[in-house]
Parts: structure tokens; sequence; C-alpha cells
């Protein structure tokens, strides 16, 4: 009864700040709805325990309970993100144990391997559900906003490698490879010899696959590597959605590494999320609890001010930066749609703890790209200390001539 009281009190006081298309049903089969629309969202609290989660309902609360069954929680998900975030916002403090709060995590090379197995070895099968045909993980780069997603990762890749102007012929190394599209696109557009590095087990087999099926061995080799034994120099270096890994203590390390693997001449372009707290904070409510603990194991965001510093510190200097916050919001959408779309198909190759856990991640992304919780930002650099001449003029290259005759769209 105590129980049922709190809860009847809290919803009184949710009531008066806010409408929300929110029902909530309780364990006696009484309903309780928080407008008068038709509900979006359904949370059920299956017996009185449940009750808790509601009455903190932070997003790490809420989410761990969505994901261990301890509540069932249906709708859309970002009808859902959006609702668990109002609740949170008029129920919660933004500051305290709620707070954007900086964690640091050790980090050593096996950690790191661990990690990035638990994120991207789940299956291939399962990130071709929802991902582009070329499997790009990344953010998407939408020239005119209409593009769809396959067009995108695309163009986002043909950006990439304008900005770090590559020339015929040249060595690229692309530090997290994923499933190859960066290099396999490198290689087939301007002739790159070029190596990708991967610690996924699964990445590797099916980037591998990718190339020899596109006739590139010639070109392209895939390797099971940390970036760290990474041998030789390259005329461009390339790292996409990989250093979020790193750890804040070790970005200069990375940076240095970058550096000694570059060619005198050469340019690296980071392409990475940021936090936009300038402490280097996570997102607010527990969500950065809730993605370390289920989604990314020690995963750590620095603020872009953070990042640049990094890269000096990593004798290198920062010649241009975009930011793709507004990108990556529409491209986390879109695979939040695509994955609820095949949304049996993903349960049977993930389970279901799995697609609840990837049923609020990706929408809780897209939210928090859209609120300026979190960015994406390309960085091109070049090694330090070189004369002013090897900067280029302006940004022109980074972008095609209206008479070029179109964006080419073969892979």
């Amino acid at each position: 009864m105590f129980v049922q009281n709190q809860l009847s009190h809290w919803i009184d006081r949710i009531r008066a700040q806010l409408t929300l298309p929110l029902r909530i049903e309780l364990w006696n089969g009484q309903q309780v709805d928080l407008s008068s629309e038709t509900p979006r969202v359904t949370i059920r609290l299956p017996n009185v325990a449940a009750a808790r989660y509601l009455l903190t309902p932070s997003l790490s609360n809420l989410g761990a309970a969505y994901v261990e069954g301890a509540i069932e929680v249906r709708g859309k998900a970002k009808d859902m993100i959006a609702v668990v975030n109002a609740l949170a916002r008029t129920s919660l403090k933004a500051e305290g144990k709620f707070a954007r709060l900086v964690r640091s995590f050790s980090h050593n090379r096996q950690q790191d391997a661990e990690a990035i197995r638990y994120h991207y070895d789940v299956s291939n099968d399962f990130y071709q559900e929802f991902l582009d045909p070329h499997m790009v993980y990344s953010c998407a780069y939408f020239e005119h906003g209409d593009e769809d997603l396959a067009t995108a990762q695309l163009k986002k890749i043909d950006h990439i490698l304008r900005k770090i102007e590559l020339q015929p012929g040249q060595t690229l190394l692309d530090i997290g490879c994923g499933w190859g599209a960066l290099v396999i696109r490198a290689a087939r557009q301007y002739g790159a010899r070029c190596v990708g590095v991967t610690l996924s087990a699964n990445q590797h087999a099916l980037a591998t696959q990718r190339v020899r099926e596109a006739g590139l061995e010639h070109l392209i080799e895939i390797r099971l590597q940390d970036y760290r034994d990474v041998r030789g120099q390259f005329d461009r270096i390339t790292s996409v959605g990989m250093f979020e890994h790193v750890g804040l203590r070790h970005l200069p390390e990375y940076f240095g590494a970058i550096h000694a693997l570059l060619a005198p001449d050469g340019v690296v372009m980071n392409h990475g999320i940021t936090s936009t707290d300038p402490d280097n904070g996570e997102t607010p409510y527990g969500g950065g609890e809730f993605i370390e603990k289920y989604v990314f194991p020690h995963g750590e965001l620095a603020h872009i001010g953070h990042v640049l510093k990094a890269m000096q510190q990593g004798q290198l200097e920062v010649s241009d930066v975009e930011n793709l916050r507004r990108h990556y919001a529409r491209t986390c959408a879109i695979w939040t749609d695509n994955f609820e779309a095949h949304g049996e198909r993903v349960r049977e190759l993930a389970g279901d703890k799995r697609y609840r856990i990837w049923h609020v991640y990706l929408a809780g992304c897209s939210y928090a790209f859209e609120q300026d919780w979190i960015s994406l930002y390309q960085i091109v650099g070049r090694k330090a200390g070189q004369r002013a001449a090897a900067l280029p003029w302006s940004r022109r290259h980074m972008y095609p001539p209206a008479s070029a005759g179109g964006w080419q769209k073969s892979f």
C-alpha cells in the first residue's frame, strides 16, 4: 500500500507538469493514462517492486529495467525515448548523480579487445538488418538532407577521401576499418594501396571476403590487428568511429601513434563522437551509465576542445574541423526505423535481451545528437611544424564542383 501511494502521488505530480502519451499498466490490472490522447507508449509494471523504477525514472534505471525484463515497455523506440526523457527531466535534478558525470576507465589491450568484441561481434547478419548494403557503421553525410541511407554513406566516404586529398596510388591506413567499405572505395576510385585494421573477428572475416569479391586483393589488406602494432608509414590515415574506445587519458598517445605512422607530408582524418560538456561529461540522467553497462564498455567521449589539445600533444596540427551532429541524428533515426522494421529477424539473431538493448540504444543516440548532448566531428590534420605551404588555401577540394556531372554512385 505504501508503494502504491507513492506511485499515486508521483503520477499526480507528473500530470500536473506534463501531458504525455503514456499509459501505465499496474500489476493489479489498473491502467493510468497521462494524457487524453491515444497512448503511444505503454509501461507495464508486473509487480509492486517494479514501481521503484518509475519513482526514480533515470535513463539508466528505466533502461536497465526494460533490458532485464523487470518492466515491459511497448511503443516505437523514438516515442519511448522521448517519454522517458520527459519523465527524467520532470522527476530528477540535472545535477549530482544524474548530472553529466565524468568517469574514467582503465584501458589495456586485452580490455580494449574485449570491449570491441562485445559490441561488434554480435553477428554480421545482425548489423546487416539495419545498416546500409555496404555496412557502414558510422555517421552518414546528407549533403542535401533528402538522401537515402546508402547514398548518404557513400557520400560520407567520398567526403572523407576528398578531405584527405587522396591521390592515385597513395598508401592509406584505415584504423577501425569495420566491414571494409572505406578501403574498398579508396582502392576502386583512386587505386590506393590500403591497409584496414580491426579488432573484431567478424568484421575481419567479412571485410576480407568483400575485398576478395571486389577483386581488390592486390590493393587491400585487412588485418585483425591493434593499431598500436602497425608498422611503416602511410600517405593518408583515416580513423572513423574508433577513437571513442581509446580513453580520455590515452588520446595523446593515440594521436602520437598516428603521428609515427604518418608520412612527413601525410594527412590524417579523425571522425568520432564527442561530448558537448566542456568537462568531458557523459550524457545526463544516467544515459552514459546505461551505454557503458550495456552497449560500449569502457567507452569515453571527449569534448572537442580536449580532442584538439590531445592532437597537438600528439604532434599533429589541425587544419579543418567539421561538425556533423545533425547528420548523425538522422543516421541513427534511420537505423532505428530499419531495426524496428526487421524486429522479428533481429530477435532471432540476437535474442530478446540484446534486441531490447539496441532498440533503445539507437533511438537514444538519435535523441542525444538532436538535443546537443553529444556531437560528431571530422578533424583533418597534418604533422605539426611544417611550413605553411603544406596547407591548402581553401576548403574547395572537399566539395565536388556542380559541373562535375553528378555524384558517382558506383562502388
